[in-house]
């Protein structure tokens, strides 16, 4: 029987090496190291491997269709950030396909493959709260679609990023607590096993250093939805926690706090005051109005588009990029009573 053409997963599997790496050793890459390179050529000479011309057609054929992966639609940031991205894209003469995980680590994955299979010509991701495990996106690498990530970055994985300066926002919100008389601020923090979590709490704890206030870690609860924000302050309350203020680590959060200290009695901002993160269009519908942190979500799809379509038009190796950018201190009600 006739054995099937040698191809660049065949070449891969024998030497041990992902077929991407193969494929940029063809392809004389830079960033591959010349033995590789050598072992590669050597092998697919002696395989006798000839690239499938209908593959390299199909690969070579733009199908000027980006694909978007985000958590939620129905937060107002990610709605901003698809608008700014789709702006930009059809200017460019691309369309955009948007899939919703409702952070779940497993419809990610489902929306990754489908959109792999579907012949994307790149892809732009905020990933899940659940998600641990990039193999999904490091089968982009391997069929060299260009991957650019936004609001949620990945740790230890080599992509480009357009991200929040999430730091200095939940820094200045604690500062503007401080600023008004409250030292007893507790914060409803988000998952530690994504930056965006990690950076806000850094943020409220530097800022309690540098304003000489001792860190409690009695007022720090891992909370970050509407529900987890009235548990955090049915908590508080009832344990007995001395408290005058909380910094929330996005803004539906928030709601559910000042909700939750109305109903236990709680004037806000004059007992309690509160800042979420994120201005959420029902940041100025509630009562009190939240103070917030402002993020740019239209400028970070536009950057965000911007990457892609750097890497989609270039030829030659892109230098990985990362934007950080800056956020705004909005102050409403929720920590500036009205009189």
């Amino acid at each position: 029987m006739k054995s099937h053409p040698a191809t660049i997963k065949d070449i891969a599997r024998e030497l041990g090496v992902s077929p991407s790496t193969v494929s940029r050793a063809l392809k004389d890459h830079p960033d591959i190291s010349p033995d590789t390179k050598l072992q590669v050529n050597t092998l697919a000479a002696k395989l006798h491997y000839k690239p499938n011309a209908i593959a390299l057609s199909l690969k070579n054929r733009r199908s000027n269709v980006v694909g978007v992966v985000i958590p939620e639609i129905a937060h107002f940031f990610f709605s901003t950030v698809i608008s700014g991205i789709q702006d930009l894209a059809n200017q460019n003469g691309y369309n955009v396909m948007v899939c919703q995980t409702n952070e779940s680590y497993d419809k990610e994955v489902a929306a990754v493959n489908a959109f792999m299979d579907g012949r994307i010509d790149g892809l732009l991701v905020s990933v899940s709260k659940e998600t641990s495990d990039y193999e999904h996106f490091r089968k982009l690498e391997e069929e060299e679609i260009p991957v650019v990530f936004f609001d949620r970055i990945i740790e230890d994985f080599e992509s480009d990023y357009v991200v929040i300066d999430d730091f200095g926002g939940a820094y200045s919100a604690v500062e503007h607590l401080i600023k008004t008389g409250k030292r007893r601020i507790a914060h409803f923090s988000g998952p530690q096993n994504r930056l965006i979590g990690k950076n806000r709490f850094n943020g409220y704890k530097q800022a309690l250093a540098d304003y000489g206030i001792e860190y409690d870690e009695d007022l720090v609860l891992s909370a970050d939805n509407f529900y987890t924000g009235i548990h955090g302050v049915n908590q508080l309350v009832d344990q007995g926690i001395d408290f005058n203020a909380i910094f929330t680590v996005n803004d539906f959060t928030a709601i559910g706090v000042i909700k939750t200290l109305k109903a236990r009695g709680y004037n806000v901002p004059q007992q309690v005051a509160v800042v979420g993160f994120g201005d959420e269009d029902i940041a100025h519908m509630f009562d009190p109005m939240l103070t917030t942190i402002s993020q740019p979500g239209d400028v970070m799809g536009r950057r965000s588009m911007e990457i892609l379509l750097h890497k989609l038009r270039s030829d030659e190796r892109v230098d990985k990029e990362t934007i950080v950018l800056t956020t705004n201190l909005i102050i409403r009600n929720s920590t500036v009573p009205t009189y």
